[in-house]
């Protein structure tokens, strides 16, 4: 269950951390990527995390998602568009992410490959990622993990721990729609 709107609109799409082809929707929750060929936008959310627990839903209907569909987390740092289809989110080492359409994970990519996940899928097998998608990010103990239908996926990464960490997606598909919803927090102070 979300959090009350209030607490989700304060960890929502932060508007001025997008590519300037991504919308936000009056909900400001939702984002659209406006169709722009052979690239790639990213957005990231209003709140980055140093500590703590926190868990929020990614809606993302499975006909709007692309070829590179990428769910994460990223510092300040990470860049928010790029010339080419790609899984901008975690082609670099400022950025963690999860490749809904291949089940692939990406950390600076271009220097090492995408490793399968779920851990738990064998070769040439595929897990479709319904909605909603639960992220998962323990700050304290430095990991990233994801949930699909009430299934806890394992940990994605690790040694997060130190850095200060936002939601982030890239999309590639024209007119796509994302909803980012806070849904809760533990703070360890």
């Amino acid at each position: 269950m979300p959090a009350k709107l209030e607490v989700q609109l304060k960890h929502a799409w932060n508007n001025e951390d997008r590519s300037s082809n991504i919308v936000i929707k009056e909900d400001k929750l939702t984002f659209q990527r406006n169709t722009m060929s052979e690239s790639t936008d990213c957005i990231r959310g209003r709140k980055g995390y140093t500590r703590g627990l926190h868990v929020w839903q990614i809606y993302w209907p499975l006909d709007e998602r692309g070829t590179h569909a990428v769910v994460g987390v990223a510092t300040e740092d990470a860049p928010l568009y790029s010339f080419e289809y790609t899984s901008l989110v975690g082609n670099n080492p400022e950025s963690w992410g999860w490749n809904l359409r291949d089940n692939k994970l990406y950390h600076d990519s271009e220097s090492k490959p995408g490793e399968t996940y779920p851990a738990i899928l064998k070769p040439n097998e595929h897990l479709m990622v319904q909605n909603p998608l639960l992220v998962v990010l323990d700050m304290d103990e430095g990991t990233l993990s994801y949930m699909v239908m009430g299934m806890y996926l394992g940990v994605a990464f690790e040694g997060l721990k130190g850095k200060k960490l936002y939601p982030i997606v890239s999309a590639t598909k024209g007119n796509c729609h994302v909803m980012l919803r806070y849904t809760h927090g533990l703070d360890s102070k």
